[in-house]
């Protein structure tokens, strides 16, 4: 009986991977996205919905996580950004922190394991935000990931840990006011006053103001373009403080499932979306 009921669940999911990947060539045929970024909202919603027990829709929701990235990964999408915790997070009951944290410290672990996903499709991982906030054993994790992925290079993923879009932006220009300043310092020790170069003398000099591209080079998600598609489950349309800075021209959407219940069929309807506006996405990326 258990060997007939194994040939059957087998039997189904060859069909179920031939299904899709038939979809996924048909999708191929207009244009795919090169970043999808994901804010996995509605795991504790879930949880109390179904009256699971604290922590359970979290480890369901990284069930799911896995499979929008084996799809994301099987159409050539060439980087994926989650929000896995954010800056505002740490402000939840210490033990529910303390869960969370054991539970992604044992998801990353994984990740670097050899038949865990990253492997199969080489994927090379970045941690991004102020890592230090992380406990030592999760930034360790999040380290060793990131050594161990890093001669991957098929697609990106990144993971949002310690994350807020303002705490990035604040630290790209913190970053880049103290690169301008080292390079004038240098620059001033050849032969001005004090060894540094007077601002009255070159106010005129561009090179001595910062950027754009001097704060771009500092961000934490320099690691990838722009998201492409933005999707954000529960119905929210908030962006709660997540690629500010990245998504001026990104497709925004927002189902309404919580995230343990996201399937492939919301990533299509998204990917449906995106090719039907592509000309016009195009269009305003150009104008930025």
């Amino acid at each position: 009986m258990t060997e007939s009921r194994d040939n059957e669940n087998s039997l189904i999911s060859r069909v179920g991977n031939f299904a899709r990947k038939c979809l996924f060539d048909i999708l191929s045929a207009g244009p795919i996205p090169n970043h999808i970024a994901f804010i996995m909202d509605g795991n504790r919603r879930y949880a109390k919905k179904n009256n699971l027990e604290e922590g359970a829709g979290h480890k369901l929701g990284f069930i799911a996580l896995m499979s929008m990235l084996r799809y994301c990964y099987e159409l050539d999408v060439k980087y994926v950004t989650i929000y896995a915790f954010s800056i505002e997070n740490f402000k939840r009951r210490p033990e529910e922190i303390q869960s969370l944290m054991e539970l992604i410290r044992e998801k990353i672990e994984g990740l670097t394991k050899e038949e865990s996903i990253v492997n199969q499709y080489g994927i090379r991982v970045h941690f991004v935000g102020d890592l230090n906030l992380l406990d030592e054993s999760v930034r360790l994790a999040a380290e060793r990931a990131m050594a161990v992925t890093s001669q991957n290079s098929r697609a990106v993923l990144s993971i949002c840990m310690a994350y807020t879009s303002t705490n990035e932006i604040m630290n790209a220009v913190e970053q880049a006011c103290e690169e301008k300043w080292d390079e004038r310092k240098r620059l001033g020790s050849c032969g001005t006053k004090n060894g540094l170069i007077d601002y009255a003398e070159n106010v005129e000099r561009k090179d001595n103001f910062i950027s754009l591209s001097d704060i771009e080079r500092q961000m934490y998600m320099k690691v990838a373009p722009p998201p492409d598609i933005l999707v954000r489950t529960s119905g929210e349309s908030r962006l709660s403080n997540f690629l500010l800075w990245q998504s001026g021209s990104s497709l925004l959407y927002s189902p309404s499932v919580l995230w343990p219940e996201i399937g492939l069929c919301h990533l299509v309807w998204s990917i449906l979306n995106f090719q039907r506006n592509h000309s016009y996405f195009e269009k305003k990326k150009k104008q930025v």
